[in-house]
């Protein structure tokens, strides 16, 4: 619309501009023309006349007759200059002449000469027009003729052209307007409805379908995206579908497991009592069967917490326990491990940090946040910092060791995932552990991020409400260790 507008106006301007320089120039033509007869007529009757200036009346007849002759026609007024006196239309203004012509005729009479003036008119307003001059007779008897031209009626003739310019120009925009709108109506409003169902399909909404209005191409633009979202919703189902059957046999499974393992560590508990009886040979079989029994429960054990996530039936069991306590009783579980890959851990700000947490979750995740640090250490130490506000409470376990890459540190918790599955493990390897971490984290309405770099370790902090009407919204601790490098990115408070 905007663009119309700036092409109007200016279409509008060359147009005024057009026909203002014809008129102009054809009043002009016209007035020289005009001029050049009255100045023929004058001339031939001055020479009839004899130049004789003593003859007072002749050379009034002749003036008058000029002058009548302009009047009459109503194209210019005369002033009439000899070397005896001068003549002049009634009422003229002879000041509108300026000076620079009456000097240009007197050195070049035989030419005639003109200049664009503003004429005063009667009402008193102003206007353009013209003065024309020409000189005649001998150079001892010559006179001198200028012609005032007005040109109100082409002003009058370029107000009308201009209004009409400036109101056709406004009823053209006026109906682009119209038409405008009707287009824009009939094209931009389907295609908001259609950003709109877009929207709808990509916030999940796979009901809500276009109207489909005719066979143009916005209709079969419509038909289109109906058509995509019944293929996503069917995809979504059968997504759907398996993922429920890929839990179903998940939780199958490991129910269906532990029945035949409860028996197997049974006997594996028996052999493993008397393996000192044993042969060597036997002895070590039996030992390592009774550790990748036990890595096989843990599994299993996991498995059917998993399922227990899945199907919604995890719950908590909330008691007041202080954090500092139970990290502290997961160290000293695991000082042997950590002490076998030559890490140490060092606790750090202990101090109350009491809140109704789950203690079983809690330390579950606990062992397995020091059980990762340890894994993946390299053997330097282990930092836990321990912070509480009036609100939350937070723990961090900062290790040094390989750490991890940004893409993997987005697939950390996933289900399953290892960052290095050909790395030889010591301890743990189930894939499940942060997975869980996580969970139980969300089932206690808190916080847990993980940062990293290669080479510059890792660090795993979690935040924790006091009560369960408590909503996060900071960490007393932060996500980025002091230690970090400088490079590394602000990623949480």
């Amino acid at each position: 619309m905007f663009g119309s507008f700036i092409v109007l106006t200016m279409a509008g301007f060359f147009l005024i501009y057009s026909v203002t320089d014809d008129i102009t120039q054809s009043s002009r033509e016209a007035a020289i023309a005009d001029a050049n007869d009255a100045m023929d007529i004058i001339d031939q009757q001055m020479r009839s006349f004899g130049f004789d200036y003593a003859n007072s009346d002749a050379l009034a007849s002749i003036v008058t007759a000029a002058i009548q002759r302009g009047s009459s026609s109503g194209r210019y007024q005369i002033q009439f200059l000899t070397a005896v006196g001068g003549y002049a239309t009634p009422n003229l203004n002879v000041s509108v002449i300026p000076v620079s012509i009456r000097d240009a005729v007197r050195e070049e009479p035989q030419l005639v000469h003109y200049i664009p003036i503003t004429v005063t008119y009667k009402d008193g307003t102003t206007g353009p027009g013209l003065v024309i001059a020409a000189g005649g007779g001998t150079e001892r008897d010559h006179f001198e003729v200028f012609f005032i031209f007005s040109f109100e009626q082409e002003t009058r003739i370029l107000a009308v052209v201009r209004a009409a310019v400036g109101l056709s120009g406004m009823v053209v925009l006026f109906g682009i307007g119209v038409v405008a709108s009707v287009v824009s109506r009939q094209t931009l409003t389907p295609l908001r409805v259609a950003r709109r169902a877009a929207e709808k399909l990509a916030s999940g909404e796979l009901t809500q379908l276009m109207p489909v209005r005719g066979t143009d191409d916005l209709a079969q633009l419509a038909a289109s995206m109906n058509h995509m979202a019944n293929q996503l919703q069917q995809r979504i189902r059968a997504w759907e579908q398996l993922s429920r059957l890929q839990q179903r046999f998940v939780s199958d499974v490991s129910h269906e497991l532990r029945t035949p393992l409860t028996t197997v560590r049974m006997a594996v508990d028996v052999l493993y009592d008397k393996r000192e009886t044993l042969p060597e040979v036997q002895n070590k079989s039996i030992e390592l069967l009774n550790k990748e029994l036990t890595r096989f429960e843990a599994l299993l054990s996991e498995l059917l917490e998993i399922s227990r996530f899945d199907a919604g039936a995890a719950d908590l069991d909330l008691d007041e326990k202080d954090l500092v306590d139970l990290i502290r009783a997961e160290m000293e579980v695991l000082t042997d491990v950590a002490e076998t890959t030559g890490s140490q851990l060092i606790l750090h700000g202990e101090c109350e940090a009491t809140a109704f947490i789950d203690s079983r979750r809690i330390s579950r995740l606990v062992r397995n946040l020091l059980t990762n640090a340890i894994e993946h250490g390299e053997g330097k130490p282990i930092d836990i910092y321990v912070a509480a506000t009036p609100e939350v409470v937070a723990f961090a376990v900062r290790d040094h060791g390989v750490g991890f890459t940004e893409a993997e540190g987005k697939q950390l918790f996933n289900r399953f995932w290892r960052a290095d599955p050909a790395r030889a493990r010591h301890i743990g390897g189930t894939g499940l552990g942060l997975s869980i971490s996580q969970e139980d984290v969300n089932l206690h309405q808190g916080w847990i991020h993980a940062w990293g770099r290669l080479g510059e370790g890792a660090q795993f902090r979690v935040v924790l409400p006091k009560s369960e009407d408590v909503v996060i919204t900071s960490s007393p601790i932060s996500l980025i260790p002091a230690d970090a490098p400088q490079e590394a990115d602000n990623e949480d408070s």
